[in-house]
């Protein structure tokens, strides 16, 4: 009661504004569907300026299976690239590493070996040489507690040394009939490789989305030290990551390998920075904790159409670099945008 007798009214209590909940197109559009979606559109406008500026056999089908043959050995890196990246880190060399175990595998002494045996200890070779170097990378990273931006770089620089060392400078041929007849060969009217990049993508799909190790790799990228709370082998989980990366890099030795019938020290000059801008283009965080295969696919695809596109149009290499520089600098920017906690503004 009040001094006057009066009783009192109870104090106001501000209202609290309840959020409407999105509709489900806005939340499907501001995820991975609407990501990808995204990319889609970005790929058939690609598609729609070749078939207008190159004529109507750019969307044939010859044209077509270029684009993905183009794109496969690139796309098997990425899809190794991909899962070092959402968990984190990165690795500049798989282009090195890759060039290094076509190198190892044309080698007289293993190709020797492949003929008292079998081709296939062609591909053996390569995918070991990757694994391995992946393994250096992820223990050095992992247990040794070095940077993985100046590890990789390190045996970026000392994987293409010891290509040139074994290689003594020179193109060393492939001649396995057996191995080049594989993986030259069509199936279903479709080139090997392309298989080999539709196997790779798919597997890492299913390792990404369907396992524990790639829940666990999005929640090392997402927070590194609230993983390791949860009881996730932070260090032993980075070292296998990067040992993927590698397997990968081996598998586009064998590719290159099969397809120049030529190991050399140049294979994969570079091949790390298209690899990236595919993965940062298809919607991977260069933070970590957020990315797919499927955009990492068609970032691949988008490059590699862009690329045939030019080729068509008589363009310069000059260009399609300033190309390839706007469009990675407009994901950047994209993913800045997008990444943005809500509420907060810079």
């Amino acid at each position: 009661m009040s001094p006057t007798g009066l009783r009192s009214a109870p104090p106001e209590t501000a209202a609290t504004p309840v959020d409407s909940p999105q509709p489900a197109w806005r939340r499907a559009l501001s995820g991975p569907v609407g990501r990808n979606l995204g990319l889609v559109v970005a790929l058939l406008v690609i598609v729609i300026v070749g078939a207008v500026t190159a004529g109507s056999n750019f969307v044939g089908v010859d044209n077509i299976l270029v684009i993905l043959r183009q794109a496969s050995i690139i796309g098997v890196i990425s899809v190794g690239m991909t899962l070092v990246i959402i968990a984190g880190g990165i690795d500049l060399s798989v282009g090195s590493v890759m060039g290094l175990a076509s190198v190892v595998a044309a080698l007289a002494v293993v190709q020797d070996l492949a003929d008292s045996l079998h081709w296939v200890v062609i591909v053996v070779i390569a995918l070991l040489v990757g694994v391995g170097a992946g393994l250096i990378n992820g223990i050095v990273i992992a247990y040794g507690n070095v940077v993985a931006f100046m590890a990789t770089l390190a045996m970026l620089v000392a994987a293409r040394g010891l290509a040139e060392i074994l290689a003594d400078r020179r193109t060393l041929v492939v001649g396995d009939r057996g191995f080049l007849d594989f993986f030259n060969a069509d199936i279903l009217g479709v080139d090997m490789l392309i298989w080999i990049f539709a196997l790779v993508a798919v597997l890492g799909w299913i390792l990404l989305n369907r396992t524990t190790f790639g829940r666990r790799t999005v929640a090392i990228g997402g927070n590194r030290e609230a993983a390791r709370l949860a009881g996730i082998n932070v260090r032993r989980h980075t070292m296998w990551l990067y040992a993927i990366a590698g397997l990968c890099a081996g598998i586009a030795g064998v590719m290159i390998l099969a397809r120049t019938t030529a190991g050399s020290s140049t294979n994969g000059t570079l091949y790390e920075l298209d690899a990236i801008a595919a993965v940062v283009v298809g919607g991977t965080l260069l933070i970590g904790g957020r990315g797919t295969i499927t955009g990492t696919v068609f970032g691949v695809l988008i490059f590699a159409t862009l690329t045939n596109v030019f080729v068509q149009n008589n363009l310069t290499s000059s260009v399609q670099a300033v190309a390839k520089g706007i469009i990675i600098v407009v994901a950047v920017l994209l993913q800045q945008r997008f990444a943005r906690p809500s509420g907060k503004s810079s």
